[in-house]
């Protein structure tokens, strides 16, 4: 492991205070994606109790949820710390920085993902099933394995992101059912073009640390062309579970209206050669899964 030299960012005065470190301890578990990991478990969970959910049962989903992405977020940190120095998107990040020793945020890891078994044991044992699932999925299969090692990371890592929504719907109806299922092939179809438009932007970060994703081994356009794809695709799937019953008529709405304009955009992405509309997909994809997920919490409300 490289080590930074002394910086006047490591002196600050609030890095070095026990507040200064627990914001880093936090940001050790990727607190921006843990956003979106709970939204889809809260959207799952009132999706299944037709937008109404016990008070101990959500507060358990949504603490476990944390507790195991997070300690995933940290160890995917732990692991990654190296290529993390060398990129720039990365390089301020808690470890890389010299705010926390290795040591530390292995244990921290370790430590807040072993919680998160007994707070989803109290929801059921199915969910803490899933939780222990999706932790080793993305820690050792993504993490280790497939992340630099084939330019279809982010595809079938991606699987372990898609496990929050069925963590949620699971929560409360005890179940994998068709919804479950649906819901987890929605968000598994959103991850690549969500996250291969931000590769786009960061493709000379992963260049410069031989990681093979998608635009660095196929290109610009090829990656433009596949968040099309996926974006139809996504599009389609987001219908399909109206087509067999399970949802209602606003759902429907929403995902034809929000589904059309993620495609729009794709549309003009794979026509531009601005890195502009890139950021663009990237930011409505995250809005685009929220008001997904808030339209289906809707739909269900009112017609179950």
């Amino acid at each position: 492991m490289k080590t930074l030299p002394e910086t006047s960012v490591i002196k600050d005065p609030f890095l070095q205070s026990f507040w200064g470190r627990l914001n880093a301890y936090f940001r050790l578990t990727k607190p921006r994606i843990i956003v979106l990991l709970i939204i889809s478990t809260a959207g799952g969970s009132l999706a299944a109790g037709s937008g109404s959910v016990p008070v101990g049962t959500g507060i358990l989903l949504l603490v476990g949820g944390y507790l195991c992405a997070g300690g995933a977020g940290a160890m995917n940190c732990y692991l990654d710390r190296e290529l993390d120095l060398l990129m720039s998107r990365t390089k301020n990040r808690p470890l890389p920085a010299g705010l926390i020793k290795p040591r530390n945020a292995l244990i921290f890891s370790i430590i807040i993902s072993t919680l998160s078994i007994p707070v989803f044991l109290m929801v059921n044992v199915l969910v803490a099933l899933l939780g222990a699932a999706a932790w080793a999925y993305y820690v050792l299969f993504y993490s280790v394995f497939l992340k630099r090692r084939t330019s279809q990371n982010i595809l079938w890592g991606g699987a372990a992101g898609a496990v929050p929504p069925l963590i949620g719907w699971v929560g409360v109806s005890g179940t994998i059912d068709l919804s479950a299922i649906s819901l987890f092939l929605i968000v598994f179809f959103w991850t690549p073009p969500h996250a291969y438009a931000l590769m786009l932007v960061l493709k000379e970060d992963y260049s410069k640390v031989n990681v093979p994703m998608l635009p660095v081994v196929h290109g610009d356009r090829e990656t433009k062309r596949q968040i099309l794809i996926y974006s139809v695709v996504l599009l389609a799937i987001t219908i399909f579970p109206v087509v067999v019953g399970l949802f209602g008529p606003l759902y429907l709405a929403t995902a034809l209206v929000t589904g059309a304009v993620l495609v729009g955009l794709a549309v003009v992405l794979y026509r531009s050669i601005s890195h502009i509309w890139a950021i663009r997909v990237f930011r409505y994809s995250t809005f685009y899964l929220a008001l997904l997920f808030i339209g289906l919490v809707i739909d269900r409300s009112i017609f179950g």
